[in-house]
């Protein structure tokens, strides 16, 4: 556990971090969407700054530097920088403690006779100015909002529920424990993000994008520990539900929007993201918001949507970074935005669209260029061209997708229709059909839908037509669930028997979440949203809280979480995977018997690893392998192979073990037995694990 000072250390760490990102951020963002207010202000500025954090990890990373005073001074100067040289060192953050200057000094306007625009879509007076977002008004709220409000509460309180066993337990998802954490760990440990942390030799996951594990490794840095590992999925649960808001904020049915993306994210497949490391979520929030950019970029006119391409861009790419299947709505998204700039810009969008996405994700691909030769090393081939690959079985489960199952009515019966039953509710038929209806009305827009005429000024030029918009954000969601249908793990598992359908819906998420949060959006439901929305009951009290008031309770609340925060890190650390149940009982006795350890250097032939890196996250931890051409890796085959890999890597102890007990297979692995003999000490025995305490090198000869 953490006393005190080293706790209240680890606090100011996190609070100047997202201090000085977000000043740069707001900064970039003011200059390229000046006519942004309110909630997708504060979205893009979350962005831009998530984006500044991701890059200096990267860049100190790709030099073995990734350390917590080199992080905190670079983010400290680029955000100072951005500040000064973009904004002139005047105003402040938007959305700082909910407070933005611009609106504030229009408030303050009206006392010199300056013109007010009272119906300012957010519900806060300001300064008249064509091209500015419309939206939903907080104002005078109207019972559909609070309904949709308390939705979204709901949501969140049933997402924290989720969260509160594992700050008990630790996180102890398969993922997790497998790579998201090891990750996090491994780039701690090092600094470098540009190394391959090698881990299990299944599905090549080494070569995974990383942007999620920056936040988690960033944590641990800040505090020595994964205090914030279980949490950080909440903030980017709230930054879903925000851009789920931002969504239908053009159209004036954000409440709507709001309402059904948090039932969406609620459902039971997105439960597992819930106190894990998990990045579905992670990935989720990036495309929802490069959605909500556009659709409020295009709402603003002409002068909106240059620099909105930048920032769409720069979210795609953060989408793309997270996780494989992004890349695909991704590449949609900025490829289809040259087709909806103004006349004479494609190229220049094109351009500025696929740089802008490289930023947000490219670093991981290029380093997968340079350490094997391929971006994708997953795909030796395109059609006749061979391309340089690991030579290597994926391993893990076997491949197939749930497009190859389609007409085979025994899987729909034996694991298709089980799994959306437990995966999406009951409720699975109305839910897919709702969202595929909402993607697919999108891509019938008519060229001036009748909902949007009040909200958008499309200017003169037939490219900012809302219509063709709502079409290429259709298409996006269309392109997340093709990616899902295609995908080798949407129906893993041996032949006829997807076993791993049910967890692969995770990856229709994406296109559930945004179909259902576009679906008011469309013609011909919006105008009719929009009048039930108009006629519904209005409370008297407006929401138009004072800087003062807004201020005084962030800050009451941020204070809150720190108190709280420092008893339940103490109860964290003291029972974090203290009393293990969730894999082999060998494997949990092996994962207890490191918790306590620091500093050790750790051999393991378990593909979930994360625990075995101790409570100070310090122990160092490697499954045994051998390192082949194109960046592959693999396990020694040999008994003496295996005694030559254990002792070049110096290790304190080999933890020889099989992730499962299986009937008809001996307790124990063939590699126990290879480890066996002088040099090896018997430390625990517990199949199918045993731990050998590594005293002096092991004598390949020795083999029989």
């Amino acid at each position: 556990m953490l006393d005190l000072a080293r706790y209240l250390l680890g606090v100011a760490e996190i609070a100047l971090l997202t201090g000085f990102a977000t000043l740069g951020a707001s900064a970039v963002r003011a200059r390229l969407l000046p006519s942004f207010t309110g909630a997708p202000a504060h979205l893009a500025t979350a962005v831009i700054a998530l984006a500044l954090l991701i890059w200096v990890a990267e860049l100190l990373g790709s030099f073995g530097l990734f350390k917590p005073v080199p992080c905190l001074v670079s983010v400290a100067l680029v955000g100072l920088g951005l500040w000064l040289v973009v904004a002139g060192g005047r105003g402040y953050p938007s959305g700082l403690l909910g407070f933005s200057p611009r609106r504030w000094g229009a408030v303050r306007g009206r006392g010199r006779g300056e013109k007010v625009d009272a119906a300012a879509p957010d519900g806060y007076p300001r300064l008249p100015s064509r091209g500015h977002c419309s939206g939903t008004s907080l104002g005078h709220p109207s019972v559909v909002t609070v309904v949709a409000l308390a939705v979204a509460g709901a949501a969140l309180v049933r997402f924290g529920l989720d969260v509160k066993p594992k700050l008990t337990t630790g996180m102890t998802g398969f993922d997790s424990t497998w790579y998201h954490g090891p990750f996090a760990a491994g780039f701690s440990q090092s600094g470098s993000t540009w190394d391959l942390h090698f881990i299990a030799p299944q599905f090549l996951a080494w070569f995974y994008p990383a942007n999620a594990e920056l936040f988690h490794a960033g944590g641990i840095l800040a505090f020595g520990r994964d205090l914030l590992s279980p949490l950080l999925n909440i903030g980017w649960f709230v930054g879903c539900l925000v851009a789920c808001w931002c969504i239908g904020r053009p159209y004036k049915v954000a409440p709507w929007s709001l309402a059904l993306g948090a039932v969406a994210l609620s459902l039971p497949v997105l439960s597992d993201q819930a106190g894990e490391a998990r990045n579905d979520i992670v990935g989720i929030f990036f495309l929802l918001a490069a959605v909500a950019i556009v659709l409020n970029a295009w709402a603003a006119g002409k002068g909106g949507v240059g620099g909105a391409v930048v920032v769409i861009g720069l979210a795609a790419g953060l989408a793309a970074g997270t996780k494989l299947n992004f890349l695909l709505p991704a590449a949609v998204l900025v490829l289809g935005l040259a087709f909806f700039v103004p006349s004479g810009g494609r190229w220049r969008a094109l351009f500025t669209g696929m740089c802008a996405a490289l930023a947000g994700g490219g670093y991981w691909y290029l380093r997968n260029l340079v350490h094997s030769g391929n971006p994708l090393p997953w795909l030796d081939s395109i059609g006749p061209v061979s391309l340089p690959a690991p030579d290597q079985a994926l391993g893990g489960r076997e491949g197939h997708s749930a497009l190859g199952y389609l007409t085979d009515g025994s899987v729909w019966s034996d694991w298709f229709l089980p799994g959306l039953h437990d995966g999406l509710t009951i409720l699975w038929p109305a839910l897919g059909a709702a969202a595929l209806a909402g993607l697919l009305l999108c891509l019938t827009a008519p060229p001036h839908p009748p909902a949007a005429r009040s909200s958008f000024e499309p200017d003169d030029d037939p490219n900012l037509d809302p219509g063709r918009v709502l079409r290429l954000v259709g298409l996006v969601g269309l392109a997340a669930a093709f990616a899902w249908l295609v995908a080798p793990t949407s129906a893993s598992g041996p032949d006829g028997m997807p076993r791993g359908f049910e967890s692969g819906l995770r990856y229709l998420a994406p296109a559930l979440v945004l179909g259902l949060s576009l679906l008011p959006l469309t013609s011909p439901l919006s105008e009719r949203i929009r009048r039930i929305d108009s006629a519904s009951l209005r409370f008297d009290t407006p929401i138009n809280p004072k800087r003062g008031f807004v201020g005084t309770l962030a800050l009451a609340a941020v204070l809150a979480a720190i108190s709280i925060g420092y008893p339940v890190q103490r109860h964290y650390l003291q029972n974090r995977y203290g009393d293990p149940s969730f894999a082999a009982p060998g494997l949990n006795a092996a994962f207890k018997s490191a918790t306590p350890l620091s500093g050790a250097r750790i051999a393991t032939t378990s593909t979930r690893q994360y625990p075995l890196f101790g409570t100070d996250l310090s122990n160092e931890v490697q499954y045994v392998g051998e390192h082949r051409p194109h960046g592959g890796f693999t396990p020694p085959t040999t008994c003496r192979r295996w005694r030559e890999v254990l002792n070049e890597g110096n290790y304190d102890y080999a933890i020889t073990t099989r992730d499962r007990t299986e009937p008809g297979k001996p307790p124990f692995p063939e590699t126990a037995k290879w480890t066996e003999g002088p040099g090896a000490e018997v430390f625990l025995r517990k199949p199918p694990t045993v731990i050998y305490k590594l005293t002096a090198p092991l004598d390949p000869s020795d083999c029989h």
